[in-house]
């Protein structure tokens, strides 16, 4: 049984709402109690590729087994990881089904059709790494798990949301969850909603400002409308992303509306 307080879960509801109606995820359930649950949905992700982007079941099952190795190699830390990880999201696996066989590239994600993508969320997703936990909310696209968002009452800060987001990420708790994750976000409905990537420092989490004079919706529930669309946020994740150094970083707003202003200029 969920221990979420009632005013929590009436955001989380309504935030589950907004995604359902106004960005049209699909919702795959309360995964509280459910066993098994990975950064990586391998049914999901099988599914997609088979029936949907039209690989050969074994270009797929061994697609499949390349990001999960790259996902869960214990060698590494989480943001080598994570790197590993975004580059077979980005640009593909390049594999055979049989020796003989010429190398197809096996895409996980359609970054030029989002719409034929399947975007889903998922509450209350129990993962049992060195200890269990359990974030509030968890994005998947085709499967892999590419957003965590914790959300608090209004009364609580978001620190206290990013905080633990930042806990999750360390190996005594989840981490091994997040080597898939691009974005990683923390709200509630006072101070709206504040994102960044894995390894992200407290202070360095950004807030997205856009349509400031827009005050038809709450603060956390705007922005989450703004970053998650279907086609920003693969947008994001597939041009705005940068490891530098060891560390991973996402672009404030106005770097991204620059960077934008700038493409159309140049065409």
């Amino acid at each position: 049984m969920s221990t979420v307080g009632e005013i929590e879960r009436r955001t989380q509801e309504r935030i589950i709402k907004l995604f359902r109606e106004s960005l049209g995820y699909r919702y795959l359930g309360d995964w509280e109690e459910r066993e098994n649950n990975s950064n990586i949905e391998e049914d999901i992700l099988r599914d997609y590729l088979v029936n949907k982007a039209n690989y050969q079941v074994e270009l797929a099952n061994r697609a499949i087994y390349k990001l999960q190795t790259e996902a869960r190699n214990y060698d590494r830390n989480l943001y080598n990881n994570n790197k590993e990880v975004y580059k077979l999201l980005r640009y593909g696996d390049a594999t055979k089904a049989n020796p003989g066989d010429r190398y197809s590239r096996v895409h996980f994600i359609n970054w030029n059709e989002p719409e034929q993508n399947d975007f889903a969320i998922a509450e209350e997703v129990t993962y049992q790494g060195n200890h269990e936990k359990r974030p509030d909310i968890v994005l998947y696209v085709n499967g892999i798990a590419v957003g965590v968002l914790e959300l608090k009452r209004s009364t609580v800060s978001i620190g206290d949301g990013i905080r633990q987001n930042i806990v999750n990420q360390q190996p005594e708790f989840i981490q091994s969850f997040f080597p898939t994750i691009q974005l990683v976000m923390a709200g509630n409905d006072t101070e709206g909603l504040r994102y960044g990537a894995i390894g992200t420092p407290e202070k360095f989490f950004l807030n997205w400002k856009e349509d400031i004079e827009d005050n038809s919706m709450l603060q956390l529930d705007k922005y989450l409308s703004k970053i998650c669309n279907k086609h920003r946020l693969l947008e994001l994740i597939r041009d705005f992303v940068v490891f530098d150094g060891g560390a991973k970083k996402l672009p404030r707003h106005h770097q991204y509306f620059g960077i934008k202003a700038a493409q159309e200029h140049v065409r």
